[in-house]
């Protein structure tokens, strides 16, 4: 019975979400379990380029680290915040999302061979994380029970945090500019006098997604979609408390809230 609850609860997990956790935790078990190691995931060009190990393009972003609090903490964000996006503004457009994975994965894997990354996992979680946050400017948060502000602060007080814990922020600063990149021309430059929708989602991926074309879609639409819905990512009050203990291991607890 138990196991029958579990599962329906995995099922109702969107597809794109489902998928790119389940891959992340399992190459994370895989490698804890010693079946394979780091130095076969990471991203490397030469690699890539001379020795045809392609696959490295894609598992660099599901590698995580070793079981922990990094990992935990990574594994709730990724969750979190790639289902309500794709509950939310991408709700009923599951091409879209998959094209947005694709070219968020493209520019990071361009950007990442300049600053000498080898895992691009977080910064891809802080770019769902950032496009998350501009589309929902009106969402209210508040971090350690001390730190109140609006969504679009979100990265910012990621990376602040990630400063504190004495993290390099070039995984942050790169995860906020591509998801920046994103959302610009996705969401601003089309509104512009002058300007265009650049990024579309190509027909190959819509026929394998089974999505019909869809009409572009402003941020005001996007948003008043979302709040006639009553989705997570409407008028929300989002509270994350981190309590340290003495062993630096650390609970997290997300609570979620009307407002």
């Amino acid at each position: 019975m138990a196991y029958q609850t579990l599962q329906q609860e995995y099922l109702q997990i969107p597809v794109v979400t489902r998928a790119y956790t389940t891959a992340c935790v399992l190459t994370t078990a895989a490698v804890q379990l010693e079946i394979i190691t780091p130095f076969q995931l990471y991203f490397n060009p030469d690699l890539i380029l001379r020795n045809y190990q392609v696959w490295r393009l894609i598992t660099n972003f599901l590698f995580f680290g070793p079981v922990g609090f990094n990992f935990l903490f990574n594994m709730i964000f990724l969750y979190r915040y790639c289902r309500m996006l794709e509950e939310g503004s991408f709700r009923g457009r599951t091409a879209d999302f998959v094209f947005m994975f694709l070219f968020g994965g493209l520019l990071m894997t361009i950007f990442g061979t300049f600053v000498s990354l080898v895992f691009l996992g977080q910064a891809f979680t802080i770019m769902l994380v950032y496009v998350w946050s501009r589309r929902n400017p009106n969402v209210r948060m508040n971090f350690f029970g001390l730190l109140n502000f609006q969504a679009p602060f979100l990265p910012w007080v990621l990376m602040g945090f990630s400063l504190l814990l004495g993290n390099s922020i070039i995984v942050d600063l790169l995860g906020i500019a591509v998801g920046h990149v994103y959302f610009f021309l996705e969401d601003v430059f089309p509104n512009q006098p002058g300007g265009g929708r650049w990024l579309k989602t190509p027909s190959i991926i819509c026929s394998l997604t089974l999505q019909k074309k869809m009409p572009t879609i402003t941020p005001c639409q996007r948003t008043a979609r979302a709040g006639l819905r009553g989705g997570k990512d409407s008028a929300l009050v989002v509270k994350y408390t981190l309590y340290f203990i003495p062993d630096h291991q650390v609970t997290f607890r997300d609570l979620l809230s009307e407002s």
